[in-house]
């Protein structure tokens, strides 16, 4: 899993800007910070480690039907000719 870096300077100068006093974008920043640190972000890496038991999985189940749709066109075939 991958971590974000989270610019808390930034973050409290932005809230500044916009009519919050220093205390209180602080306080948002750092709850923020908290609140944000605990999550497991998933990379495109790790969704194609997991997927891919499915997508092999989903290969054989295309095979299958093709097979099983010759079978079932064979069997009409043979039953009008």
């Amino acid at each position: 899993m991958s971590t974000v870096t989270f610019d808390t300077l930034k973050f409290v100068k932005t809230l500044e800007a916009s009519g919050i006093n220093a205390s209180q974008a602080e306080a948002i920043a750092s709850a923020y910070r908290e609140a944000s640190a605990d999550q497991e972000l998933v990379t495109k890496k790790d969704l194609q480690i997991e997927l891919a038991p499915i997508k092999a999985e989903l290969q054989v189940m295309k095979w299958m039907s093709g097979l099983i749709m010759g079978g079932v066109i064979a069997l009409i075939l043979k039953s009008f000719f």
